[in-house]
């Protein structure tokens, strides 16, 4: 009778080595490697990722417990902190950085969806803050006694799977970001009132996609039309133009403003946009949605590791952080392929404390009971918000 491989070896197998190996070529990352290499690391690395490992001392004293199944877990031989401690350091971060935005391609295809029904992708995007020692991240420097970095991602809202991620310094305002974003045509972007740069929207303006952007309280524009029969909790929908010599350089075209009352929150909400053709309420759905990402970023820094890194270099944050993209995708992509009936949550915890059984992970997913579940941290289980 076959013996039923490891459950990290199981899910493993939904992964592309080819593809990694071809990245691996590209920039060199195993040139004069002789036992302990990328795909090593990597696997390493989400083995730590899923199990919840604290440190890099927690994370090689797991895999050296189970040094005689070292093999066929894929980890290879003499994994050591001295090792692994180097080759984040010294190894090309792009060669995670492309793997994770493979498998983030991968698991939004397979999870693609059509839930506004707009005609084209609805992302948000913003950014979330990591803090970090400065007197060890010294690279990092955001105050004076204080480090950090930011990353800013482009969530897609329909398939919950970041698309784009950009890491900075936490010094670098949120806006600056936008210019590097791979903006798509007939794509909705939606932004917090931190992006008010118009210079930057008009460029999705002249590509023919949308955005929606809370405005701020200091916006200075005069209405030029407005409709005078509005929807429930709409205030107001007018057509404007930016008054002020750089905005109205930057931004020459009118613009939409949508006035909302939130009966949930009591407030009143200001939202720009260049989508003319969607009814008041589509508009204050689409930013209510923009929630998701804020979601995205508490689910992350709690059942994945980007808060305590296992390396002081910025090489190894990087890479760390790479592999929790993968990490993350891979769950999603498993729970796609198995069309299982549980959340991401109930998937990383169920394989978090499975990764070295020899249980068939269809039987541990279908027969698992998990009952008082505290899912309140997981966005994929959420129904989008609709009026």
């Amino acid at each position: 009778m076959a013996q039923v491989k490891f459950v990290f070896s199981q899910l493993v197998s939904f992964l592309d080595r080819n593809h990694f190996n071809y990245l691996v070529r590209k920039y060199g990352g195993d040139k004069y490697v002789k036992h302990f290499s990328c795909w090593n690391q990597l696997l390493v690395m989400m083995f730590g990722q899923l199990s919840n490992r604290e440190s890099m001392r927690d994370l090689t004293t797991a895999v050296a417990a189970h040094k005689r199944k070292s093999y066929h877990l894929g980890f290879g031989k003499n994994v050591s902190k001295t090792n692994l401690a180097h080759a984040n350091s010294t190894r090309n971060y792009h060669i995670f950085e492309d793997y994770a935005y493979f498998l983030v391609a991968q698991a939004r295809k397979k999870r693609a969806t059509d839930i506004f029904q707009l005609g084209g992708n609805v992302y948000a995007f913003d950014s979330t803050t990591i803090d970090l020692c400065l007197s060890v991240f010294w690279w990092a420097k955001f105050r004076r006694r204080k480090g950090g970095i930011k990353v800013h991602t482009l969530y897609d809202i329909e398939t919950s799977v970041p698309a784009f991620f950009h890491i900075t310094e936490a010094a670098v305002h949120d806006s600056k970001a936008m210019s590097v974003i791979p903006y798509e045509t007939g794509s909705y972007y939606i932004f917090d009132r931190g992006y008010n740069n118009f210079k930057q929207l008009y460029r999705i303006e002249e590509i023919e996609s949308f955005f929606v952007v809370r405005a701020k309280k200091n916006l200075q524009y005069k209405r030029v039309k407005w409709k005078r029969r509005m929807p429930k909790n709409v205030l107001s929908d007018a057509e404007i133009e930016l008054v002020g010599y750089y905005p109205k350089q930057y931004y020459p075209k009118r613009l939409r403003l949508v006035c909302y009352h939130d009966d949930e929150q009591d407030r009143d909400f200001m939202f720009l946009t260049n989508a003319m053709s969607l009814s008041a309420l589509q508009v204050a759905n689409l930013y209510k949605n923009r929630w998701q990402v804020e979601l995205f970023f508490k689910w992350l820094k709690q059942h994945l590791k980007i808060k305590k890194f296992w390396g002081a270099s910025e090489n190894a944050v990087r890479i760390q952080i790479y592999c929790a993209i993968c990490a993350y995708c891979l769950v999603a992509i498993v729970q796609h392929d198995m069309q299982l009936d549980l959340s991401t949550y109930e998937v990383l915890q169920i394989v978090g404390m499975s990764l070295t059984d020899n249980s068939p992970l269809r039987d541990l997913l279908d027969k698992t009971n998990l009952q008082n579940v505290k899912d309140q941290n997981d966005h994929n289980g959420q129904l989008l918000i609709n009026f």
